[in-house]
């Protein structure tokens, strides 16, 4: 069944059964609503990782950090360098994290599996996802390293930029637009 066949629901029935169903009975509509939902969880997930690997595994937080005074956590005090290393080495758990429940959701969820073989295809979802977060990544660390900015704040610059290349390089590289 083509998408063009694929009729956008009338009622919040039709609706609900589109969004819940697969990828391929979903008006493209709501299999972006659904790509959306996926990534959103898989944000949240990126998210929370970050946070607990800099604050318990790889220390790059600071106490004036919006995170570490809304939680009143207590952190250990770095060098700008050593915290941009630290929220780098965070990321790249994060990263990991955040793409296996992505692909996960998506394949389950979003999309029908592909012509590929499930660890091919999850390799290409990894190296389309790699290029968008280097690219965050490095932006986080230089201005947490150039201008000794706050974690949180280079940290969304990362998911802003991340965000962006993921969606533009999925798009127009793996489902051709």
């Amino acid at each position: 069944m083509i998408f063009a066949e694929i009729p956008f629901p009338q009622t919040l029935a039709e609706f609900w059964s589109q969004f819940i169903g697969d990828g391929a009975s979903a008006h493209p509509i709501i299999q972006f609503i659904k790509y959306a939902f996926a990534g959103g969880i898989a944000t949240v997930v990126h998210i929370l990782t970050f946070y607990t690997c800099c604050w318990k595994l790889f220390p790059s937080l600071t106490q004036n950090d919006i995170v570490v005074r809304i939680f009143k956590a207590k952190v250990l005090e770095l060098p700008a360098e050593q915290r941009a290393r630290n929220a780098v080495y965070s990321n790249i758990v994060a990263f990991f994290a955040s793409n296996i429940v992505c692909y996960i959701i998506n394949r389950i969820f979003v999309f029908q599996p592909g012509e590929h073989n499930v660890i091919v295809e999850f390799l290409l979802f990894l190296a389309v996802s790699a290029v968008a977060i280097v690219l965050g990544t490095a932006i986080m660390r230089w201005l947490i390293k150039r201008f000794d900015m706050q974690t949180t704040f280079a940290f969304a610059a990362n998911l802003v930029t991340s965000l962006m290349f993921n969606y533009v390089l999925r798009k127009f590289f793996i489902f051709a637009g």
